[in-house]
Formats: C-alpha cells, structure tokens, sequence
C-alpha cells in the first residue's frame, strides 16, 4: 500500500472523486467532510498528505492547517479552494499550507501536486535518517547540509517544511543570482502555472522569519525590484 492521504472535503461530489483517483494511483485513503474531523483525524494518527478544502463546515481548511502547524506538525499540506480573491490563499499558506489548488482542477493536475509533495516529504524523511557526508552549503552564519536536510543559522538548527527546504537550498545553491517568482515555481515546485506566483512569494517571507532576524529587513534573502528574489552573495 502506498502513502496515507486524508481528504477533508465538504462537498460529497468532489470529495469521493478525489478519493477514488487517489486510490486508483495506489494511495491509501481517509476522507472526512468537515474541518473537525480532519484535524482530530490527523491527530489521532498521523497521514503523509492532508488535501484540505478552504470553505469546511466547522473549522476551515486554514484553521486546520494552523491547528497543526502549531503543534509542530510538519505533515505537507495540500490546500483546495474555490475562492478566487487572492487573500485567502495567501493565507493559508502564511499559516503553513505547502501548495494550493484551485478549483475547478483537473485531476490529473491534482495528483501530479500530490506526488511531487510526497516526494520531497520522503527526501526530508530520509535524509534527516542518514549520515552526513556531502559538503555543507554555507552564506556567512547560514548553513546548510543537504543530505541531512538540515539548517543552522549561528548554529541554532532550524525546522523546515520540505518545500521550504528545497526553496532556500536553491538560492544558497545560487547566491547572487536573480530568479523570478515564475522560474523559481518551475525550479522548486515543478510548475509554472500563471495564477501560482503568490505560492513563491508567501514561501519566502515564511523562510525569512525562520532565517532572518529582522526579517522586514533580510540579510540573507534579498528582493530585487522588478525582477524577483536572490540570496545575498557568499561572504568572502
């Protein structure tokens, strides 16, 4: 059997479509209708992949969502939505949400998001596992270990979602170099769909309150106006 998805979607439609693609592409699946019963469900017993709907009856999918976070629960969280203002969805993923989707989706498109954030929660899993070998990438007090998936600021480690993680390796891979919120979402996230570009930005500012001490005023992850984002140049 493969990874444990837990699908919290009000509407009894969309929710036993979801549940029965899931299924048919090997996954092992929960489903619930409301927002109570997703949190209370994943807290019972841990799943791999949350797929929240936004609007629940009783606790939405934000509330879930920060519920968990604030827990420490790292699990990847895939948020749906069929609310077009771009407030929402920027808030939940300030809150912790690692993607987004928007409905009307295609499932296809539903399952290519869900195994790409599977496989970076396995490559975290298995990297915080193993020993450390490969060299550490550093920028002044920040390190990284990437076999290790691990990160140090002064030497205080760190917690990271994967995608987080994958995001802030790729500017320290690249210090000095610009990306645009659109290469960065077909570099770290595997898309580049127009509509998505506020999952980068949001991303960001999560990484520069975890990295940064002021982090209105970043040190590290630096924005270039009119052109997009870039990690600062390695100290000499």
């Amino acid at each position: 059997m493969g990874s444990h998805i837990l699908v919290a979607e009000d509407q009894s439609d969309i929710r036993d479509l979801i549940v029965l693609n899931l299924r048919q592409a090997g996954y092992e699946v929960t489903a619930v209708a409301d927002g109570r019963a997703a949190l209370a469900s994943q807290l019972e017993r841990a799943r791999d992949l949350l797929l929240l709907d936004l609007m629940m009856p009783g606790l939405d999918g934000i509330e879930v969502c920060k519920a968990l976070r604030a827990r420490g629960h790292a699990t990847p969280i895939l948020m749906l939505t069929a609310k077009s203002t771009e407030l929402d969805r920027v808030l939940g993923l300030e809150l912790g949400a690692d993607d987004y989707l928007t409905k009307p989706f295609s499932m296809a498109e539903l399952l290519a998001r869900v195994k790409a954030l599977l496989r970076r929660a396995e490559l975290l899993r298995a990297a915080q596992a193993a020993p450390a070998a490969a060299a550490a990438v550093r920028n002044g007090e920040l390190e990284i270990l990437p076999e290790r998936r691990e990160v140090r600021v002064a030497g205080r480690a760190l917690e990271f979602t994967a995608l987080e993680f994958e995001l802030l390796l790729h500017f320290a891979s690249h210090p000095g170099q610009v990306f645009s919120r659109a290469q960065l979402l077909d570099a770290v996230w595997g898309y580049s769909h127009d509509g998505y570009e506020h999952t980068v930005t949001t991303h960001i500012n999560r990484l520069r309150a975890k990295v940064e001490q002021e982090p209105l005023q970043p040190r590290f992850i630096l924005t270039v106006r009119g052109a997009g984002y870039k990690m600062r140049d390695a100290p000499r």
